[in-house]
């Protein structure tokens, strides 16, 4: 099995605004950064190659973050060891803390590539319940096996 996540960030600007012009003129370097790195299997994008432009909210600030790795290891490298930390470092610049979980965890197939609404549902599912091993954060420490045995 393979790990699914799916991350949202409500901006303080609007993408086009200067106050949040280095986040968005850095998004393909990370993204590229992302794709390169280890155990890296997939991100949702659209056609130019971006997920800032999928809407999954009615709040247009709102955007979504959504990539499938071979590992919560192969994530947590990307995020933490890569330059995609210098990023998370400053996220009070340019997003609103949220008040609800903000991100999820789960398992996947090794063949399937999860829908956003799959991925929406998992995060409704882990505000509503809690870490499981249906969704989760990285607080918890749940494995494919874990999922096998809930199922």
């Amino acid at each position: 099995m393979r790990l699914a996540q799916l991350n949202i960030a409500l901006a303080k600007y609007p993408l086009d605004a200067p106050e949040i012009k280095d986040f968005v003129d850095n998004l393909d370097l990370v993204n590229c950064i992302a794709e390169e790195s280890e155990g890296f299997v997939w991100r949702l994008k659209d056609e130019g190659g971006d997920a800032t432009n999928i809407q999954l909210f009615d709040d247009p600030n709102m955007i979504v973050n959504m990539s499938v790795w071979d590992s919560v290891d192969a994530l947590k490298n990307f995020m933490f060891r890569t330059h995609h930390r210098d990023f998370m470092r400053r996220k009070s610049e340019w997003f609103h803390r949220l008040d609800e979980d903000n991100y999820v965890l789960w398992w996947v197939d090794d063949n399937h590539i999860p829908s956003t609404e799959e991925a929406l549902e998992r995060l409704e599912y882990l505000r509503n319940n809690g870490d499981s091993p249906y969704a989760f954060t990285f607080k918890s420490n749940y494995t494919p096996a874990d999922v096998k045995e809930s199922e």
